[in-house]
């Protein structure tokens, strides 16, 4: 018996979920029972580990796709490699200032505060055991390879290898393609517009395991390191923690405010994303939620596809003030005392050191290293002070340089013209938005 549907009516509006199904409330709630189970339970949280690791691995087996269709996507939308040009260069130029600065407000802060001093440790009784793959990844790091290993072996190992810029530096190219092949480019951006459809949509699927990866990720933590912890190098945590919310509300807040919008706003726009780092530490975590965020709230695919992927290597502003303010903390602690030129020099170093470091747990510890093993004044073997307390930190880094990253991509948004006000107004309100942003054309000219 045929079934008679009336395609005349309209569908009925979906219900607004209960709070209890929000998504930042049940990582919220994970994160405290991880704690909880973490400090009670020691042994059972640290064995806990592989359910944050596994949802890491979850999330970062769709980046490169959700990059590739994003980017390739949005740069053929363009059609003008000049108009692609001067985005890169807007983006390079912010990156560059903020991410200087951010180093900058680190030193200026060790240095007022002095979080080491006191301390007296004979650099002679470190472990430098304790940091040895850390030395060893450091060294094992240089310009010249970081350079060369943007470019992949194949077409297609740039979407397998988990680099981030492997894979922007292909679509990019592809995009550029795909713009000047006709009507089969044009053939095939649908399909990709298709299959970047499903792959958002598949974002959303693997979203909902987020509470299990932040409850299975700080039940290790404290399990692992516990909570008394916190208290040995307190001084040193509170104020990277006061340093990065300076900067973000102070700093990013102004820039936030020059540019129409609330840092406030934003930061509740993206509150399970932020709640979703925090409980991972790791910000790559939440990387496609935030490209597919930033269309909603109003920003051209294009710049979402250039600026967010680019910083996350590019502009780490908590990566850049944790390295200041570490270095200096450890020269304080092991009776080191650097001159203003010994200052500019380590700067200098950490502004070459910092680029490149992935949005990944330990990534930081690994950049400061590399810095210090340039800077022979200060002893590598003191990042075993700090080693047992990274994780801690790692955790105020991924969240800065995640917010860092939101800010950049509206900002620089605004400047070409391709910002939606009213979809950022209404996102930023709290109201909510279509499922995915129409795109907004860069200007051509």
């Amino acid at each position: 018996m045929a079934v008679a549907i009336d395609l005349t009516r309209a569908p009925e509006p979906a219900r607004p979920r209960r709070w209890y199904g929000q998504l930042y409330v049940q990582v919220l709630a994970a994160i405290v029972a991880g704690v909880l189970l973490g400090h009670f339970h020691p042994e059972t949280g640290a064995a806990l580990r592989p359910l944050g690791d596994g949802f890491i691995k979850l999330v970062k087996m769709i980046i490169a796709p959700v990059i590739f269709l994003t980017v390739s996507i949005g740069i053929a939308s363009v059609g003008e490699a000049k108009a692609l040009g001067r985005v890169a260069g807007k983006t390079f130029a912010y990156f560059l200032f903020f991410s200087t600065l951010a180093l900058i407000v680190g030193l200026v802060i060790a240095n007022v505060v002095q979080p080491g001093a006191g301390m007296n440790i004979d650099p002679a009784t470190l472990d430098a055991g304790a940091v040895a793959q850390y030395k060893q990844a450091a060294h094992d790091a240089s310009l010249t390879a970081f350079l060369l290993d943007i470019i992949p072996t194949t077409f297609v190992s740039a979407l397998t290898s988990g680099s981030i810029l492997q894979a922007l530096f292909v679509a990019i190219v592809f995009g550029l393609a795909l713009s000047h092949t006709g009507e089969a480019g044009q053939q095939v951006l649908g399909m990709m517009e298709k299959v970047s459809t499903v792959f958002f949509h598949l974002v959303g699927m693997l979203m909902r395991f987020a509470p299990i990866g932040a409850f299975g990720a700080m039940a290790f933590t404290i399990g692992k390191y516990g909570v008394e912890s916190l208290a040995n190098l307190g001084l040193l945590i509170a104020t990277f923690y006061l340093t990065s919310l300076f900067f973000v509300i102070g700093i990013l807040g102004a820039v936030a405010r020059a540019c129409g919008f609330s840092i406030f706003g934003l930061i509740a726009y993206l509150k399970a994303e932020l709640l979703l780092v925090l409980g991972t530490s790791s910000s790559e975590a939440a990387l496609p939620s935030l490209m597919e965020k930033m269309e909603q709230a109003g920003c051209a695919r294009p710049i979402v596809g250039m600026v967010v992927p680019t910083g996350y290597s590019f502009n780490l502003d908590g990566t850049n003030i944790y390295m200041t303010l570490a270095a200096l903390f450890i020269a304080q602690a092991v009776g080191v005392d650097l001159s203003l030129t010994d200052q500019i020099a380590l700067l200098l170093v950490a502004m070459v050191s910092s680029k490149g470091a992935a949005g990944v747990t330990g990534a930081g510890f690994i950049t400061l290293a590399a810095t210090l093993s340039i800077v022979p004044s200060v002893p590598v073997a003191g990042l075993a002070l700090i080693l047992g307390i990274d994780r801690f930190m790692s955790e105020c880094r991924a969240l800065t340089n995640f917010i860092g990253n939101a800010v950049a991509t509206v900002v620089i948004a605004k400047w070409e013209g391709a910002l939606d006000r009213g979809a950022l107004g209404r996102a930023l309100g709290g109201e909510p938005g279509p499922l995915a942003a129409p795109p907004v054309e860069t200007d051509s000219d």
